[in-house]
């Protein structure tokens, strides 16, 4: 499924629920994950509850993408085996999800910072997978830093170690 068979599955999907489209826009970020930005007129229709709609549009999203490559995967031309493209879909609304984004990288900044001052682990609050998944990702580059999630089910954590200068 290319880029634009999914920008169109998207709006098919908004449309079928009495969502007006203004624009959609894509980004690829890192050449793997492709973050659609879309602007409607009732965004709080996605965003209120936090934000379980929004969730439940992504996960359904990138089900119906799997979904279509499963039935039609693409081929290694030497093993003739099935690959799926790697990376994955994040779908916005209205910027809602870059904010979010942006708020938990500023947590691990400011938590991390506060890892090398003190020279300790660092807890963060609970988080859901997503928001940990963005923590470890901004913090995979410190070579004095270690991320691991630590806890079960609601209560699963990340924890910044302090490992040094390397």
């Amino acid at each position: 499924m290319n880029d634009q068979d999914i920008q169109n599955l998207i709006k098919e999907l908004l449309e079928k629920i009495k969502v007006n489209v203004e624009s959609i826009s894509l980004e690829e970020k890192d050449g793997l994950n492709k973050w659609f930005s879309i602007e409607v007129k009732e965004p709080h229709f996605f965003i209120s509850n936090d934000a379980e709609a929004l969730y439940a549009l992504n996960h359904l999203v990138r089900r119906m993408v799997e979904k279509n490559l499963s039935g039609n995967p693409l081929q290694d031309s030497e093993r003739g085996e099935g690959v799926r493209p790697e990376g994955s879909i994040l779908i916005d609304i209205n910027g809602f999800q870059k904010k979010r984004v942006e708020n938990t990288q500023a947590i691990a900044h400011m938590m991390s910072e506060r890892a090398r001052y003190f020279k300790a682990n660092v807890e963060v609050d609970p988080m859901s997978a997503f928001e940990r998944r963005i923590v470890h990702e901004f913090l995979s580059n410190a070579t004095d830093l270690k991320t691991e999630s630590m806890g079960f089910g609601p209560s699963r954590r990340v924890v910044i170690k302090y490992v040094g200068t390397i």
